[in-house]
């Protein structure tokens, strides 16, 4: 049996009784909010980008996420910058390697390839032990308490050699944890599930796109996570910002804004969704981010969850710190089972877009993002009861 994985700090006034290391706790930061280092809303400058990462810090938030090849490195050094001078064991330090930016060359927006694609299958644990060193070296930290093998093309997937070199990672003493981060965008379903059932006794978590407007297809991977005792962290809780409760229709974003890529019409659908479950924030005194949160928690093996925070455009935009201060003060509330499937029926997305990863669909070569279903697919769709043709196909005309 997997050894088991407890948390070992409890929060009490915002101070902590640590054990040993530090696991993932229920609320979390990425170094992807603040629009410096992916183009969500207005890019924070240095030295706020720097103090809102303290602020969630003070405000109770105790799990901190980056990821290497955000700016070449520029957010690992932004967070290591951040955290300096706190107690060490008063926070989760969560890292991600897969981007090869040191001897791979960007192709344009579709970025830097997987490592898998510029190394050879003996180069693949130099690589990770030599990328997961630098990440710590730019952090100002000495060990990951969780590393994410980050965005995985389908060699990420399946190979042995890379996770072997994933667990000489931790071998080395420089993460006490590893895990899995699929993207950059939705999908991946059946490839998950295949890394579940080969390495899953080396996983200890696994990063997926989750909110009550998305449920689908995230949720797919999750009786397998609890079967190999896989604990999930969700990304995406904010459903591109709906949830923070200030993007209204007619919203307008800026020019290089990862969301002028989502279907015409998705804030104004999404937002007639949102009205549906106010009654239930209203009933429990949540807003609108904390249902969003506390409904991902209350699905099967999510143990925490990191939404995009967003500085809006504009000078009256409501404040980042503010909604930094609203995910730290998420409430221990339990939504019941009734409110549970309301708000799954009102979120119920399947089959609105076209997934990433294993793909019934995909035909020609592999893409880095994108390839055609093999056997193991086929064995592990069996699996888990899913029919790639009727579970992960794109059925709406137009997304929403």
């Amino acid at each position: 049996m997997k050894q088991a994985k407890l948390r070992h700090c409890q929060q009490a006034d915002f101070g902590f009784n640590c054990l040993f290391d530090m696991d993932l706790t229920r609320t979390a930061y990425g170094t992807w909010s603040g629009g410096r280092y992916m183009h969500f809303g207005e890019p924070l400058g240095e030295e706020r980008f720097v103090k809102v990462i303290q602020h969630a810090w003070h405000s109770g938030i105790r799990t901190f996420m980056t990821a290497d090849v955000y700016g070449n490195g520029a957010a690992d050094e932004m967070l290591g910058r951040a955290l300096m001078g706190l107690p060490r064991d008063s926070y989760c330090l969560v890292g991600a390697v897969g981007h090869d930016f040191y001897q791979g060359e960007r192709a344009g927006s579709k970025g830097y390839p997987r490592f898998t694609a510029t190394q050879t299958p003996a180069e693949y644990a130099g690589y990770l032990r030599m990328a997961t060193e630098k990440s710590l070296a730019r952090c100002k930290a000495e060990k990951f308490d969780l590393l994410l093998l980050h965005n995985p093309d389908f060699t990420g997937y399946t190979s042995d050699k890379v996770w072997a070199g994933m667990d000489k990672v931790k071998e080395a003493g420089l993460t006490d944890r590893v895990g899995v981060a699929p993207g950059p965008a939705n999908g991946f379903t059946l490839d998950i599930l295949i890394c579940f059932e080969r390495f899953g006794a080396l996983l200890d978590w696994a990063m997926v796109i989750l909110n009550p407007l998305e449920p689908w297809p995230g949720s797919l991977v999750l009786p397998a996570a609890v079967k190999h005792e896989v604990d999930i962290i969700t990304r995406v809780v904010d459903y591109g910002g709906l949830f923070h409760d200030d993007v209204k229709p007619g919203h307008q974003f800026g020019h290089q804004d990862h969301r002028t890529f989502r279907p015409a019409g998705w804030v104004e659908a999404g937002t007639k969704k949102l009205d549906q479950m106010r009654e239930i924030a209203a009933n429990h005194k949540l807003t609108m981010l904390q249902l969003a949160c506390l409904w991902n928690l209350s699905q099967p093996a999510v143990k925490s969850v990191i939404p995009t925070i967003i500085q809006e455009v504009g000078a009256g935009a409501r404040p980042i710190e503010a909604k930094v201060d609203e995910l730290a003060s998420l409430p221990d509330v339990k939504l019941n089972e009734e409110e549970l499937e309301f708000i799954a029926e009102i979120g119920n997305n399947k089959g609105c877009m076209e997934l990433k990863g294993a793909n019934r669909s995909h035909t020609g070569a592999p893409q880095p993002d994108r390839w055609g279903i093999v056997p193991d697919h086929e064995v592990a769709a069996k699996h888990w009861e899913i029919n790639p043709d009727a579970d992960l196909a794109c059925t709406h005309k137009t997304a929403a």
